[in-house]
C-alpha cells in the first residue's frame, strides 16, 4: 500500500530500535511478548536469532536491528518480541520481530503521513510505507510484508528444527 492509498485514520504500534522510532500497522501485529529464550538455528542469516515456542508452534525470531544494519539487540528489561503476520504470495507467515522496546499504539491521520524519502536508486526504501509525523519527530512506518525478501522468508519458513536419528 502506498501513502496515497492511506485514506483513513490507522492505528500503529510504535517501537524503538536504538534511538529511532518505527511503527507497524496494528492489523499486522498479533501480540507483544517479553523477551524469552530463543533457540539458535544453525546456518541461518545473522539477523535470524532463532526460534521460540509460542503455544506449541515454532515461530522464527528476527533481530530487527541486525536486519537494518545496526548492532545486535542487547537483552534489557524492555526488550520484547513483536509477533507479526507477514503476507507473501498469498501465504501468511508468523514471525517474531525483536525490538529494544515497544512504545505505544497511536492513531495517525492520512495528513500526518509523508511519503518515504527518495535516497537515490542504490538505497532500497521500499519497506518504508511512509514517514509519520508525531509531535516534532518522525517515525518510520514499516511495510512489514516487504521488509523481508522472498528468499529470506523461505529461509525463515524452513527454520523448524530437523531431528535426525543417529
Amino acid at each position: 500500500m502506498s501513502v496515497a492509498g492511506i485514506f483513513e485514520t490507522t492505528q500503529y504500534l510504535t517501537f524503538k530500535l536504538e534511538d529511532e522510532v518505527f511503527a507497524l500497522d496494528i492489523s499486522k501485529v498479533r501480540e507483544v511478548l517479553d523477551f524469552t529464550t530463543v533457540t539458535k538455528v544453525p546456518r541461518t542469516p545473522d539477523f535470524m536469532r532463532g526460534v521460540i515456542n509460542l503455544r506449541g508452534s515454532v515461530v522464527p525470531v528476527v533481530d530487527m536491528r541486525l536486519k537494518f544494519g545496526m548492532e545486535a539487540t542487547e537483552k534489557t528489561v524492555n526488550t520484547c518480541i513483536i509477533i507479526t503476520e507477514i503476507s507473501l504470495d498469498g501465504e501468511t507467515t508468523v514471525l517474531g520481530a525483536l525490538a529494544d522496546s515497544v512504545q505505544e499504539v497511536i492513531d495517525l491521520e492520512p495528513d500526518q503521513i509523508e511519503p518515504p524519502p527518495r535516497i537515490g536508486t542504490r538505497l532500497k526504501t521500499e519497506f518504508i510505507k511512509g514517514m509519520g509525523k508525531r509531535d516534532d519527530r518522525f517515525l518510520m512506518i514499516l511495510d512489514i510484508d516487504t521488509v523481508f525478501s522472498a528468499d529470506e522468508l523461505s529461509l525463515v519458513q524452513g527454520t523448524e528444527p530437523v531431528l535426525t536419528q543417529t
